[in-house]
């Protein structure tokens, strides 16, 4: 502390001698410069405490309205953060220890103060008590740092435990309900691994603002980790109310957050648990939210979902999928079926499409509907995408080393492993190990990964044209539906997607779709590729329309590579490609 600082000292003293006393010696060393303020009674001084600053009080135990330990209470609620010393009698040296023990720093007995020693107490009382805030400060910091998130400030998994604990109390005492809705980000990593984590916090923080804006004061939103948010709505009449509150929050969170000069775009997925109706404790209830949670995601995101008893058996499903899939790829568990590509016009096969089928050794075969999914979610697709790719270009390249004939290969990609920021150099690498001819690679990608992100997309796709490797639209028609889109993409084909190809065959249907993507593509000058066909009469109308290349059934199913290869010998069979 720096002694020269001028010091603002009350005397509350009802003694005009002691008065005069302390006043002479504070004036007597101007080492301890101070400006004296005196009063002679509590009540005078708690109305001057309540409109004024001091640094410390010098007060009196035996004050008219106020003696003792009394005075001592009333000082501390009327100034509680400032230093205090006591004056008191000879006789009064045991309530003087009693002062202490009440939060005076220091105490002075009359008949007994020097200037030294007043100045001194003065100067070590100050210092004392700084100390004491400083720790207090840091106490009652460290115990909100324990119960709130260091970045948003919001509550956090302890502190949202115990509210929720005290809420299903207070809703029991008033035949109330209460809900807890688990938030989820759709593609935060994507804006975290694109534009760095200080941008990925400065959206956190945005959410999290928008969040609490969204309920009541009496209700909780908390931060649990990552980009997970809990919330807490008390003293609803009916679980109905909760998804007012989900709806309010999804279009909140879904409108533009301006940061760092970047327009984001980000929407949310939410699921919601009632008490009583689906838990009756904490645990469970954040457990059941963000199970629906997951089945709102599954539903198509940027939605909510309430908790159903069926949501469990699907949850741990899902779970022991995703348990077993990290161990699929060293036990060897997946395999590539491929599936011929037909020229319409000569019947011969000009590509295959590789797909992925995994045979569990206790469940059997998995549908990739099942477990692309957990896979996508969990991460892993990005080791099992890798795997596809280089397997099917190490078989496409042994299939020519036999002496087969040349041929497209064709993999799917997802939009997680596509917009990944090492997508390319994965790529790249993975031509080089294998050897097989970037040209006769095509990927597959469908409408929703060319849209999300454009820009950033056709970057990418004039990389992979420069490259050589082709790229086409898969599915086409049941995203955006736009062929105008295309024109600002380098594609080279796009997938009628199957639905619309059986529309061909089914009685009552009409085919204008199909007609209008070929004609289309065609004058976008891109291939048209018709998957899904299974009559001979899709076959006569596809090739009427000169749709080029057809995929389906009617020609093979997906089969292993050996016998892929015995296609690629033999041709398709001629009553299969002749009308």
């Amino acid at each position: 502390m720096n002694a020269k600082l001028l010091k603002i000292v009350l005397l509350v003293e009802d003694n005009p001698g002691d008065t005069r006393l302390l006043r002479e010696m504070l004036n007597e060393q101007n080492s301890f410069k101070t400006q004296l303020t005196h009063l002679e009674c509590m009540g005078a001084a708690e109305k001057f405490l309540a409109e004024n600053a001091v640094d410390i009080i010098l007060l009196d135990l035996g004050l008219p309205d106020a003696r003792g330990l009394e005075a001592i209470r009333r000082t501390r609620a009327a100034a509680p953060g400032i230093a205090l010393v006591v004056l008191t009698g000879l006789d009064d040296e045991s309530v003087a220890m009693q002062a202490l023990q009440h939060g005076a720093q220091d105490y002075l007995i009359k008949g007994q103060i020097e200037t030294r020693a007043l100045l001194r107490a003065l100067r070590y009382a100050i210092e004392r008590k700084a100390m004491e805030n400083a720790a207090l400060a840091m106490a009652q910091h460290m115990a909100h740092s324990a119960e709130h998130d260091f970045l948003t400030g919001l509550p956090n998994r302890m502190l949202l435990n115990d509210r929720i604990g005290q809420a299903i109390a207070l809703a029991r005492r008033h035949v109330k309900k209460a809900a807890v809705l688990f938030l989820d980000l759709d593609g935060f990593k994507h804006i975290n691994d694109s534009l760095g984590h200080p941008v990925g916090d400065k959206l956190l923080q945005s959410i999290a603002k928008r969040l609490v804006d969204c309920i009541r004061g009496s209700d909780s939103v908390s931060r649990q980790g990552g980009d997970e948010f809990v919330v807490l709505l008390l003293d609803l009449e009916h679980a109905e109310n909760a998804a007012v509150t989900a709806r309010r929050m999804l279009e909140a969170v879904a409108k533009p957050h301006y940061i760092d000069h970047h327009d984001l775009h980000i929407t949310a997925s939410i699921g919601v648990s009632v008490y009583p109706d689906d838990a009756l404790d904490a645990e469970a209830l954040i457990k059941n939210a963000d199970t629906a949670m997951y089945q709102a995601k599954e539903n198509g995101r940027r939605s909510f979902q309430f908790f159903k008893p069926a949501m469990n058996a699907r949850a741990v499903e899902r779970q022991s999928i995703e348990e077993s899939l990290r161990r699929a790829l060293e036990r060897r568990e997946f395999a590539l079926h491929y599936q011929p590509k037909v020229n319409l016009k000569t019947g011969a096969i000009i590509g295959a499409e590789a797909l992925l089928r995994w045979r569990h050794p206790t469940r059997g075969p998995v549908s990739p509907a099942d477990f692309i999914p957990v896979a996508e979610d969990c991460g892993l697709i990005f080791p099992i995408g890798a795997w596809v790719l280089h397997e099917a270009c190490a078989q496409a390249r042994a299939w020519i080393e036999a002496g087969l004939p040349p041929i497209s290969m064709a993999v799917n990609v997802s939009a997680i492993e596509f917009r990944h920021e090492k997508f390319l150099e994965g790529l790249f690498a993975t031509l080089d190990q294998t050897g097989f001819d970037p040209r006769s690679l095509e990927l597959e990608l469908t409408e929703s990964v060319l849209m999300k992100h454009a820009e950033s997309m056709a970057k990418i796709l004039r990389s992979l044209r420069d490259s050589g490797i082709g790229v086409a639209v898969d599915d086409f028609g049941t995203g955006y539906s736009s062929l105008s889109y295309l024109q600002k993409f380098p594609v080279d084909a796009v997938k009628i997607d199957q639905s619309f190809v059986r529309q061909i065959s089914t009685p009552g249907e009409d085919t204008t779709i199909v007609k209008a993507v070929i004609g289309m593509a065609r004058g976008l000058k891109l291939r048209v590729i018709a998957e899904g066909v299974e009559t001979l009469e899709e076959v006569v109308f596809l090739r009427a329309y000169r749709c080029e290349e057809a995929q389906g059934y009617y020609f093979s199913r997906p089969v292993p590579a050996q016998q892929f290869a015995m296609l690629l010998k033999n041709g398709i069979p001629e009553s299969a490609v002749v009308a």
